[in-house]
């Protein structure tokens, strides 16, 4: 049997400010563990603890005592959070997470108006890197899917989305975690097209693959159809009624006995296994001119179905009939390794039912929440990139002003107000992926190139840094002590005994309080010295990038942006020696709150202007303002924040 409540655990951890505090833990049921697929450092996943979240913004209203959520943060710990609430209660899973493919995915960065460079020196930034060590990506994924599992309901599906590079062992975590058993399906997309590698070396790729694996055997399945092509239809329907009626024909035969379908009709003997419906149904069919009877020579009786009432063929696994996005196509947001709505209005359309809660933990562009509000699903988000919470945000504001404008008349309940949440005040870093270099820069350490255990060295000690954006363990810790020159270590201690053969410097964000103790303990007999440099701790005296400005003043009844500097974004701009005239060429939005609370923005004015176009810069204030909190997102998601009374 599944938990269905938490277990109370203490679990104790050393918080930013150093104090240590009790947090809640929850245990996982037993995976289901068959065929078991290992690697170098696999380590079992039994237990999480509870991480809290931040409420950030709130948009839009309440629909059903419902609001959307997006988080950003490490998904891990979003999935920690979210099964205190929702553990068990998630419908639809849908995710699209790295696929291992050896690239490092960049966004294209166009001011307001022009494009900033147009050739490969254009700007560009790093949205995520998506290489990784076979150990690293191995564990990384069979950890998220033991969580994703525990959140997902007993009639719930989960679609992994992948290509190539990792089917074959993403396949085998999956077995592992939600049995062979609960394997439904292997869904082949063909993407429309290939991407050539200049030579003939081997085939381009065209097609991607959606594992789908349930819940268990309960799991919903819609009927889901497609348009019929012309030649099938020219070929099928070939029948045509008094009324000039087109209609094909199914025989009603059982494929099993049963004893209310076995009967005879208008002297058509009954089949081995019986008609496929009951006579009472046979007879209302026959009234309507449902019926098709051929000469009894044939022995059957044929079910019509008019080419004005088909729905379509039903779909298979090969989902071959939508494209990528291409060219000038409006959903395009920029954002690399987005899929087109299409697709996931399939797979919403195939598991889930209206009102039902879908899940995605690498949300990126935001097209599974997208594609759910307008399908009248219930949505949480997730990702660590907060680039793809800012293209999420302007998507769904988008959608909600779309659907807005919808008749009455439309019986959906579309659930458009939607939440953001940061979790545990990881908010150091706008893009992890770059976390390593700027800790490397602003502690000032020499790197090392040809280490595979330590990043760098600082006043005669190793530095290591550990995972980012989450608490580091002892588990954490596996993988440095497995490296460790034990060798070189006892040639150390041979020339002298009394001190330390090696210092080591751990650099991480959060810890538990024991964790230099527990490395020094590992290292026995060896005598090492650790220090812990936690920067959620000393972040204060370190700085990561440079912040915005703005200037922002009430003039004539208005709210006036005068001036924006996005600092990180003008530096980028400045090395391709390109000039800005205006400031709102840098701007991705602006939202406001007339009545800000000091905790939570709740924009009154969202400012997010189609592509090409810009934000407005001046806002009529109301008669009922208060304190005004402003927010200015620039091109490359980085957001500056500010209040003013009105009044001043």
């Amino acid at each position: 049997m599944s938990k269905t409540t938490p277990a109370q655990d203490s679990l104790q951890l050393a918080t930013p400010d150093g104090v240590t505090t009790n947090v809640e833990k929850f245990e996982f049921e037993p995976i289901k563990g068959y065929p078991m697929l290992n690697w170098r450092g696999k380590r079992p996943f039994t237990s999480t603890q509870y991480y809290p979240a931040q409420l950030k913004e709130v948009h839009g209203e309440e629909v059903d005592g419902w609001r959307n959520k997006i988080f950003w943060g490490d998904n891990l710990q979003v999935m920690s959070h979210l099964l205190r609430q929702f553990r068990g209660k998630v419908d639809l899973i849908y995710i699209d997470p790295p696929f291992d493919s050896k690239a490092d995915y960049k966004l294209k960065v166009q001011t307001k108006g022009k494009q900033v460079l147009g050739d490969q020196s254009s700007i560009e930034e790093k949205q995520y890197g998506d290489i990784w060590s076979n150990d690293e990506y191995l564990q990384f994924m069979y950890e998220r899917l033991v969580l994703l599992r525990e959140l997902l309901g007993p009639t719930g599906s989960l679609f992994l989305h992948c290509d190539w590079h990792r089917n074959h062992h993403l396949r085998c975590l999956l077995d592992e975690v939600f049995g062979a058993n609960n394997f439904v399906n292997e869904i082949v997309w063909r993407r429309k097209g290939g991407s050539a590698l200049g030579s003939m070396s081997r085939l381009s790729t065209a097609t991607d693959r959606i594992l789908w694996y349930a819940k268990s055997d309960a799991y919903l399945i819609n009927p889901v159809f497609v348009p019929a092509d012309q030649e099938y239809i020219d070929q099928q329907f070939r029948y045509t009624d008094p009324n000039g009626r087109r209609f094909m024909v199914n025989v009603l035969r059982s494929p099993s006995p049963r004893p209310n379908l076995m009967y005879d009709y208008k002297g058509y003997k009954t089949p081995p296994n019986g008609w496929a419906i009951p006579l009472e149904t046979m007879r209302q069919w026959d009234a309507e001119g449902r019926l098709y009877f051929p000469d009894s020579k044939t022995k059957q009786i044929y079910k019509k179905i008019y080419l004005d009432e088909y729905k379509g063929q039903q779909i298979n696994d090969l989902w071959a009939d939508i494209s990528t996005l291409k060219g000038n196509n409006s959903e395009i947001t920029g954002y690399p390794t987005q899929k087109p709505v299409e697709l996931l209005d399939r797979v919403l359309e195939l598991a889930s039912s209206v009102g039902g809660l879908v899940l995605d933990t690498f949300i990126g562009s935001g097209t599974t929440a997208v594609a759910a509000v307008k399908k009248g699903r219930r949505v949480i988000g997730a990702d660590i990139n907060l680039g793809a919470i800012q293209t999420t945000t302007r998507r769904l504001v988008g959608a909600a002003a779309e659907l807005g404008q919808k008749s009455l008349g439309d019986e959906i309940r579309h659930f458009t107000g939607f939440e953001i949440h940061n979790v545990n005040h990881y908010d150091i870093f706008r893009n992890p992926i770059q976390a390593k270099e700027l800790l490397i820069e602003a502690l000032e350490v020499q790197k090392l190139e040809f280490s595979t255990v330590f990043d760098g060295e600082k006043d005669g000690r190793m530095v290591k840094i550990m995972p980012v954006n989450r608490i580091a363990t002892r588990a954490d810790l596996n993988e440095l002590i497995a490296g460790f020159d034990y060798k070189a270590w006892e040639r150390k201690q041979n020339e002298s005994s009394n001190r330390p053969i090696e210092k080591i410097t751990l650099v991480c964000m959060g810890h538990e309080p024991d964790l230099a103790a527990q490395l020094e303990l590992a290292a026995k007999p060896f005598k090492i010295d650790v220090e812990v440099v936690d920067i959620l701790r000393d972040k204060a005296d370190l700085e990561f990038k440079r912040d915005s400005q703005a200037k922002v003043v009430i003039k004539n009844g208005e709210l006036v942006i005068e001036k924006f500097y996005p600092m990180n974004l003008l530096q980028k701009l400045s090395l391709q020696k390109e000039s800005v005239d205006d400031w709102k060429e840098l701007v991705e939005s602006v939202l406001i709150d007339w009545n800000y609370d000091g905790a939570v923005l709740q924009p009154a004015v969202v400012d997010i202007p189609d592509k090409g176009e810009m934000v407005k810069g001046a806002y009529k204030v109301p008669g009922d303002a208060g304190t005004i909190r402003v927010k200015i997102t620039d091109l490359l998601s980085e957001s500056w924040e500010g209040s003013v009374s009105n009044g001043d």
